[in-house]
């Protein structure tokens, strides 16, 4: 099942101007990639989670820049890019109660989507798809997206 896991970095920053080139300024200057990111904001601070091709890395060179910085266990499931391609992952979340902490997704130039997901239970989450044949992208899998 280690191998279905994705490490995710969560950084908490103040919600002001230059904080995202700050974040984001570092992670070039250390080489590291993001291979998908979103923001949530939460009046004076902001939540930005992102899958990057180096999260030990990452997590370091940040929380020596002074941020705090976290790393969480999400999935990647490869999805159709279609009408209709969420609704096909969530109806078997759905449907197995697994309870869908928080995804963010986009689209990738192979007419796939990939859908990252933090779930109430990774493990029953990781059993789940696979016994349903939807793909779970590794680690390794996203250094090369």
């Amino acid at each position: 099942m280690e191998n279905k896991l994705i490490k995710q970095i969560s950084i908490f920053a103040e919600n002001k101007a230059g904080r995202l080139e700050k974040i984001t300024g570092k992670l070039k200057s250390a080489n590291i990639n993001i291979r998908a990111f979103t923001i949530a904001e939460a009046g004076d601070f902001g939540v930005m989670r992102m899958v990057v091709d180096k999260p030990e890395q990452a997590h370091n060179v940040l929380h020596d820049a002074g941020f705090t910085v976290s790393e969480t266990d999400v999935l990647g499931i490869e999805m159709s890019d279609s009408p209709g391609g969420l609704h096909e992952i969530s109806t078997v979340l759905g449907s197995s109660d697994i309870n869908v902490d928080y995804a963010y997704a986009f689209a990738m130039a192979t007419q796939k989507a990939l859908l990252i997901i933090r779930v109430d239970n990774v493990n029953n989450a990781i059993e789940v798809m696979e016994n349903n044949d939807i793909k779970l992208i590794s680690m390794e899998e996203v250094k090369q997206i």
